[in-house]
């Protein structure tokens, strides 16, 4: 099988790495890739731009192509799939008009209160004078939304009026999110523990992957501006039995009925992010049409089945009978970022000394570069080390003693990634 990944971050870089583990594949092209994807043995990186969808679809009919993969958001809401497919291609993601649950707030909020699956309040606004009228009738902390796709930094979690003016007039009048913030979503704030439900899905049958908790803020104790993820461990503690069966119950199986319903295909990842009050009452946060960056690495570091057999099989719809083979270890994920993100940062930084892969070790890459044979960062976060351990304190152990080992000059990074999972494993303990 000769598999063509689409996209450059740190999510890429762990499917490729996955896929090429199977014994079925026998190539594996990514488009465009990064410094990390171009070290890997198995790996070919093609120099084509991700949101470039008719190069991609003409480099997969000259390579004949068995199966495309698409990592981003971007190209999956502006149709690459329905282009593939006319073409007589194979593409796992969700056509275009099932991409409009990443691809636009609004959409994604009005599906979920169509199909009664449980969300946070909401109202949309592109007036900002009215936005303000709203947000001061109904007081803070409040959310705010960029509506289109502002990848992972369209999210304001405002906690006084001032917060919630600034950030309306940023998205409606200052256009910081260009078409992306031309509208906005305004939803209540809820308390909680949020965790990353990600399934495979052939549009019927859904196939859970194990859970994982991210980390959206940039500094320590969940503080500060968001981020498109700091951090990421696998499994998410909150998750227990009775919490996966309400999800999978209360959101995903209704989410695929409503899809169907509106007569979109959906094939690929579905990514529920959700929000579990302490009565483990949940809420769906938001939709991605694809895995999440930085929960794929973590993810794939544990996951022990064949991801380009299954994508596959998802294709072919013919999931019914699958399912997924874990390592019961935890793995956790750091997520190294350039100074400044995610505001504005320099590249080009050299970066050495970066660990060698090993059995519960591996450094994916995203914002890297290769110049002359030396790594450089090339983006806002730009690497992340993953670990696997009896217990996420131990994986954290690992992840932090390789993260102190590379040498970067410029580096930033949380040093608590996975501290609600330890707290919990300690007090579980004492």
């Amino acid at each position: 099988m000769r598999v063509l990944v689409v996209g450059e971050g740190g999510r890429e870089h762990a499917l490729s790495w996955k896929i090429a583990q199977s014994p079925k594949v026998t190539k594996v092209y990514v488009a465009p890739g990064n410094g990390g994807t171009e070290q890997e043995a198995l790996l070919t990186n093609i120099n084509i731009k991700s949101d470039d969808i008719n190069e991609l679809a003409s480099f997969a009919m000259k390579e004949q192509i068995d199966l495309t993969i698409i990592g981003p958001e971007d190209p999956l809401v502006h149709g690459i799939t329905d282009k593939f497919q006319a073409l007589g291609l194979k593409c796992f993601g969700p056509s275009k008009d099932a991409s409009q649950l990443e691809g636009s707030k609004e959409f994604m909020k009005d599906f979920l209160q169509k199909n009664n699956i449980p969300t946070a309040e909401y109202q949309t606004f592109t007036d900002a004078t009215k936005a303000i009228e709203f947000v001061k009738k109904t007081g803070c902390p409040i959310v705010i939304k960029a509506d289109g796709l502002a990848a992972g930094k369209g999210v304001t979690i405002a906690l006084t009026l001032e917060e919630a003016t600034n950030a309306i007039h940023q998205s409606l009048e200052s256009e910081i999110f260009g078409k992306a913030g031309k509208k906005i979503v305004i939803e209540e704030y809820l308390e909680g523990e949020e965790a990353s439900f990600i399934v495979i899905t052939d549009g019927v049958t859904a196939i859970p992957f194990a859970s994982s908790q991210d980390h959206k803020a940039r500094d320590e104790m969940d503080l500060g501006p968001n981020t498109g993820g700091m951090g990421a461990y696998s499994p998410a503690p909150i998750v227990d039995e009775v919490i996966h069966k309400k999800i999978m119950n209360q959101v995903i199986y209704p989410t695929l009925e409503g899809i169907r319903k509106e007569g979109y295909q959906y094939c690929g990842f579905l990514y529920a992010g959700m929000m579990i009050d302490k009565e483990n009452r949940l809420k769906v946060l938001e939709f991605n049409c694809r895995f999440g960056d930085p929960e794929t690495q973590p993810i794939m570091m544990r996951l022990k089945s064949d991801l380009a057999e299954i994508c596959d099989k998802a294709c072919d719809l013919n999931l019914k009978n699958e399912k997924l083979e874990w390592d019961e270890r935890k793995a956790i994920g750091v997520v190294m970022a350039s100074k400044g993100y995610p505001f504005k940062y320099e590249k080009n930084k050299p970066i050495k000394n970066i660990p060698l892969e090993r059995d519960d070790l591996k450094v994916f890459h995203a914002g890297t570069k290769l110049d002359s044979g030396l790594v450089k960062s090339n983006g806002g976060r730009v690497l992340c080390i993953t670990t696997l351990g009896e217990s996420v304190e131990l994986a954290q152990k690992k992840a932090y003693d390789a993260v102190s080992k590379i040498e970067w000059e410029d580096a930033y990074y949380r040093k608590d990634i996975g501290y609600k999972a330890v707290e919990r494993e300690l007090n579980e303990l004492s």
